[in-house]
């Protein structure tokens, strides 16, 4: 799979840089183990951060400029790193959904960047686009329904939007049945290592909990 980074996402975020992670993985409904990470990166974020300093963390307040930058308020549309951590610092439980779903979000929370996580073999074409939406771009986003891309950054494939920051798209999501994983990790702040240690932390993870031996990754611009 082909990615490019658009003149617009270039015109707002020069440093941008991001990581695609890609894998045959078996999923599950449910990972115990996996969910006692999670429990305890919890703890540790209860003890460090408040809903309002977690806004600076480098992830995650690079995103929220992009957003400002493409005309979209973060505070309405948040990443998805953001609504997560701030779950978490709100005393409510995160949504258990499979093992697939439940580690990409761990590894959002983990670096702060939003994460896509998609079922590769339900893209469309060879190539996908990151741009930013428009006014009227149909997108369902998963578990909200239609959403109001414009000014989003997007992930495009051959026929339409299949992940932004702040939801990736129904059409494209992970199920149990899932077995070709794509994760694409967004690094607005341009820390190209960090974004390599979120992409290698993912391999890990499918490696632990997904019968996996962690597939590839390539970084991109």
């Amino acid at each position: 799979m082909r990615i490019i980074v658009s003149d617009e996402i270039e015109q707002v975020c020069p440093g941008f840089v991001g990581a695609a992670v890609e894998a045959q993985v078996v999923n599950t409904p449910y990972c115990a183990e996996l969910w006692e990470e999670i429990h305890e990166l919890e703890e540790r974020f209860r003890r460090e951060l408040t809903t309002e300093s977690l806004k600076e963390l480098s992830g995650i307040a690079a995103t929220r400029r992009v957003y400002k930058a493409c005309g979209k308020d973060p505070s309405r549309y948040r990443p998805a790193s953001e609504q997560l951590i701030r779950r978490m610092l709100q005393g409510k439980e995160l949504y258990q959904i499979d093992t697939l779903v439940d580690l990409v979000n761990l590894a959002s929370i983990a670096f702060g960047y939003s994460i896509g996580g998609f079922d590769a073999d339900k893209f469309v074409g060879d190539t996908l686009t990151l741009g930013v939406g428009r006014e009227g771009e149909p997108y369902e986003g998963i578990g909200r329904g239609m959403l109001n891309i414009a000014g989003l950054p997007v992930y495009r494939d051959a026929v339409g939007g299949v992940g932004t920051p702040t939801s990736d798209n129904e059409r494209t999501k992970m199920t149990l049945e899932t077995t070709h994983l794509m994760v694409l990790i967004n690094g607005y702040d341009g820390d190209e290592q960090r974004v390599r240690q979120n992409a290698e932390f993912i391999q890990q993870l499918v490696r632990k909990y997904c019968q996996s031996d962690g597939g590839h990754y390539t970084v991109y611009r």
